[in-house]
């Protein structure tokens, strides 16, 4: 015998109303029972997006001029998939940030994932280490390289942490290029951050790669200050 299961029902206005009327009908005050019912919290988009983010970043502000004309760019390419509908990201800039530790890129990175939802603008969205990305693709027994491969190069929005930190391979260097070359094909938005001088990120990750990322990115150099030490120091 199958057991049908039913979603949870909303009451309407309408329903509360005649409920409302029966209760007091009955000598029964209403308000008492209205304050038994749960009213859902309102719950933006902006606290759904802090909700996914790492606790460090989700106040994150962008105030670089590069990284918020970026984040304009962006939201300009947004579009609407039904009329009325709110605009989503789907192709892009993408933009490569550049500076010592503690600059404050994954900062600015988070800031303008922020800054586009603030605007009004939908977005899929993926934050990773490079080091990370490749532990999670990286063969492994039950695990399936190619499908998250192809998972991450589909997502909307990607943010990549620390290019360049992870010790170069011919496997490094090839899995890069395969999602950085998807990225480029599709026009996809990827942050990028490297604690590389951007004339020396070619040495880390190949020609195929720099090649890429010199087409399809708008590149900044961050001043050379740590602002964590800045911040500790104050």
């Amino acid at each position: 015998m199958r057991t049908r299961t039913r979603e949870p029902q909303t009451l309407g206005e309408g329903t509360l109303d005649r409920m409302a009327r029966i209760l007091a009908a009955r000598n029964v005050d209403p308000a008492a029972v209205a304050a038994l019912v749960d009213e859902p919290e309102p719950f933006s988009p902006l606290d759904a997006l802090s909700a996914g983010m790492p606790p460090r970043y989700q106040d994150a502000v962008a105030d670089h001029p590069r990284v918020l004309a970026w984040a304009r760019e962006v939201a300009e390419a947004a579009v609407a998939p039904s009329r009325g509908a709110r605009r989503q990201v789907t192709t892009g800039p993408s933009l490569l940030m550049a500076g010592v530790v503690g600059a404050g890129k994954t900062y600015q990175a988070y800031g303008a994932v922020r800054r586009l939802v603030q605007g009004g603008v939908g977005v899929r969205w993926r934050a990773t280490t490079a080091a990370d990305l490749y532990a999670d693709l990286r063969p492994r027994p039950g695990g399936d390289s190619e499908r998250e491969l192809a998972a991450v190069s589909r997502c909307p929005l990607l943010i990549i942490d620390d290019l360049g930190a992870a010790k170069a391979s011919e496997w490094v260097e090839e899995v890069t290029y395969r999602l950085i070359n998807r990225r480029y094909n599709h026009m996809r938005p990827t942050l990028i951050t490297t604690n590389l001088r951007i004339s020396d990120l070619r040495a880390h990750i190949g020609d195929r790669v720099a090649s890429r990322l010199a087409q399809m990115t708008t590149r900044v150099e961050f001043e050379p200050v740590d602002r964590r030490r800045h911040r500790t120091a104050t």
